[in-house]
């Protein structure tokens, strides 16, 4: 009897991955989970973070193994252990209420996001009344209207909402806007607001942040080169959705949401020789590193950087955390 030579290994197709630049973390996020860490180092475990610190699921679980408590509220969290606030910042009342309570906390608001809050507040003691835009009930936006009185900011969504607009003063009015939003969709409702209300006054340009619209126009950069585009965030991270929306609008009809790599739809895939890479502001390069390998395994891969932007923001972490003790 004859063996038959063994079966010569498939071929694996190939693939080129654009893996766009900027990506992942960016300085408030960095900052915020190591606020946790260092709290975590001073004060011991628990330490309880009021909301997410970030919107990633696997940072979250990461500090949730070193020691880290996740509530919703302040009530749920003793009066003689630390909290953090998240980096996407909190209304008035919550730090008050740590006061009051005489409570250890630390506040990890993004530096950028602690910007919108003062324009708010300079806005508003100038008389004039708010509109932000953004997103319902995101932390951001509860953070921000809770900086000032209720009634003093009206929030809208999109150009539609601006018809809807009914202010105290259309002569006395200024704009801010969530630092996480399509930067496109955002200078439309601008637009529309501006056109409404001729002297209402906002920042230079607007509010969103460095990273979101770094990585976003790192997204428009691939966009047109590949056929599928995976983004690599939290479904309720906002910078991360953003991205796939940017990713469609400019070209890539296939744009994938995923936490990590297990969560790939290989089947959508299927047949694909180009696809982009990015991850939103709260996710690690250890899941971008994740999604590369996941390819590797099943491709013959080559990687092409498309970098748009070099990121060099640091942010410090409070002082408190700096100090012996």
């Amino acid at each position: 009897m004859i063996t038959p030579p063994p079966l010569a290994p498939q071929a694996k197709p190939p693939l080129t991955l654009y893996l766009a630049a900027p990506r992942g973390f960016c300085a408030g996020v960095d900052r915020a989970v190591q606020i946790v860490e260092l709290a975590l180092e001073k004060w011991g475990a628990p330490v309880f973070v009021r909301h997410e610190i970030v919107h990633n699921r696997f940072v979250v679980d990461g500090l949730r193994a070193k020691g880290a408590v996740f509530v919703e509220e302040l009530d749920e969290v003793p009066d003689d252990r630390p909290v953090i606030f998240s980096a996407h910042g909190v209304p008035k009342s919550v730090p008050a209420e740590a006061r009051r309570r005489e409570m250890i906390y630390v506040d990890a608001t993004c530096p950028l996001v602690s910007k919108v809050h003062v324009e708010a507040e300079r806005h508003h003691e100038a008389g004039l009344q708010m509109v932000m835009i953004g997103h319902a009930g995101h932390p951001e936006v509860l953070g921000t209207m809770g900086q000032l009185p209720p009634g003093e900011v009206i929030l809208v969504e999109t150009v539609e909402d601006v018809a809807t607009v009914v202010p105290r003063d259309p002569a006395r009015l200024a704009w801010v806007t969530q630092t996480t939003l399509s930067v496109d969709d955002t200078a439309q409702v601008v637009e529309a607001l501006k056109a409404r209300f001729p002297a209402i006054v906002g920042p230079a340009k607007d509010d969103i942040c460095y990273a979101t619209t770094n990585r976003q126009a790192a997204v428009k950069a691939i966009a047109s080169q590949i056929d599928a585009l995976l983004v690599i965030g939290a479904p309720n991270s906002s910078n991360s959705r953003r991205l796939v929306e940017v990713g469609r609008a400019a070209g890539c009809d296939y744009a994938q949401l995923v936490m990590r790599a297990a969560d790939i739809d290989w089947r959508a895939l299927d047949g694909v020789r180009t696809v982009g890479v990015t991850a939103g502001a709260s996710a690690p390069e250890v899941l971008v590193d994740e999604v590369i390998a996941a390819f590797r395994d099943r491709y013959d891969v080559t990687l092409e950087l498309v970098e748009t932007a070099r990121e060099r923001v640091e942010f410090k972490v409070p002082r408190v955390l700096r100090e012996p003790g």
